[in-house]
């Protein structure tokens, strides 16, 4: 039996290559003797870099930048064979990376993500591959543009200062400084999802709240964030606020179109190339794969949809294994997923089921193989009985 796993990561308590250690280790328990070809995966967000990196054989790199709340933070980025550089947002203005008593997207900033980029095109990088997921900011991507040298002023010609509240008082935008690298360099944007900039599904209504942010902060970073729009969109003479993906990172999917020229992809789609996914797949009997929490948007973009549609697509079966499941994970079924376990064995807090997610990984693929074997067995039974 040829068997691929290619997981997501389990936010918060596992990475992709662990969590694809754990599955291994539960399904030699039951099939000791099967070919597994692991394929840790990411769709933009945690474990990107590893993922491309580990794919490509290629190395990682180290800088200083400034954190979510304007403090120092260290974040790494990925350097492929070719010289393409893989960059995770999150490792510079994650929400992870703010305490939750801190975070407060009025005030975050993605201007440590510019340092980042600006760092590799300062390097000569041809081609740059950002994943965006995790982020603690709603700035539109504004700290971002100013770190590559767009100056963003207010009425009085000053720079605006950083954070979502801060967009309110943008009155002019001056590009003459734009760092030179961004003409030259190919920038794609790994996205996993589809919302627009503003409105019920933009960013400060959708994600704000999962910052920090309340009802009353999402009102003002609403419209900060579409009069920022409305000041850009004006400079450049284009729109980009209701482009899908606009609203990802609090805005940043918009920044990187309006400032950078970057193109937005689905982040599966960009690794999946990468790991050469489709090829791998299509000679498997069984494909294993999960994420921390399957809802009704994992069918938009997410690892598991994307994985259960190649694998949809040359017949072969998909297993998901999740932390949880939760209202819409029914819609997978129709993507191309023939089962779906949760990892919990039975009643347990939150903190204690990430406290062990590996150890419950594994046992969850165990238990998921031996549902698989009493199918083979059954079959094998009823096949003698007709011969």
């Amino acid at each position: 039996m040829r068997i691929v796993v290619a997981p997501d990561s389990f936010k918060g308590s596992a990475s992709a290559v662990q969590v694809g250690e754990a599955m291994t280790a539960g399904l030699r328990k039951v099939w000791p003797q099967a070919e597994v070809d692991m394929i840790p995966l990411a769709d933009g967000g945690q474990g990107t870099v590893e993922a491309m990196v580990r794919a490509t054989g290629g190395k990682t790199r180290t800088v200083r930048v400034t954190g979510p709340l304007g403090e120092p933070a260290d974040a790494m980025y990925g350097i492929l064979p070719d010289g393409t550089v893989v960059i995770e947002m999150a490792q510079a203005s994650g929400l992870t990376l703010v305490e939750p008593v801190r975070r407060n997207p009025l005030r975050t900033t993605t201007y440590g993500t510019g340092e980042l980029i600006r760092h590799a095109l300062d390097s000569g990088a041809p081609s740059i591959i950002l994943g965006i997921s995790g982020s603690a900011t709603n700035d539109g991507g504004a700290g971002m543009a100013q770190a590559l040298g767009v100056g963003l002023y207010d009425a009085e010609g000053k720079e605006i200062g950083f954070g979502g509240e801060e967009l309110a008082k943008l009155h002019s935008v001056d590009l003459t400084r734009l760092h030179p690298g961004v003409h030259t360099a190919s920038i794609v944007v790994a996205c996993d999802v589809d919302n627009p900039l503003c409105g019920p599904a933009g960013a400060s209504a959708t994600y704000g709240p999962q910052k920090g942010a309340t009802p009353e902060m999402v009102e003002k970073l609403e419209r900060a964030l579409s009069h920022f729009a409305d000041v850009v969109e004006a400079k450049l003479g284009q729109s980009f606020r209701d482009v899908p993906g606009a609203g990802a990172a609090g805005g940043l999917g918009f920044g990187l179109m309006a400032f950078l020229g970057a193109k937005l992809q689905p982040g599966i789609k960009i690794l999946a190339a990468a790991t050469r996914l489709e090829e791998r797949v299509r000679r498997a009997d069984l494909v294993f794969t999960g994420e921390g929490q399957m809802d009704w948007q994992t069918a938009h973009g997410k690892t598991v949809a994307g994985v259960a549609s190649i694998a949809y697509s040359w017949g072969v079966p998909v297993v998901v294994i999740s932390g949880g499941l939760a209202s819409g994970h029914e819609s997978l079924y129709d993507r191309g997923v023939a089962a779906m376990l949760s990892i919990l064995p039975g009643p347990m807090s939150l903190s204690e089921s990430m406290a062990q997610a590996t150890l419950l990984i594994e046992a969850a693929a165990e238990r998921a193989a031996r549902l698989i074997e009493v199918g083979r067995l059954s079959v094998k039974g009823q096949t003698q009985q007709h011969t």
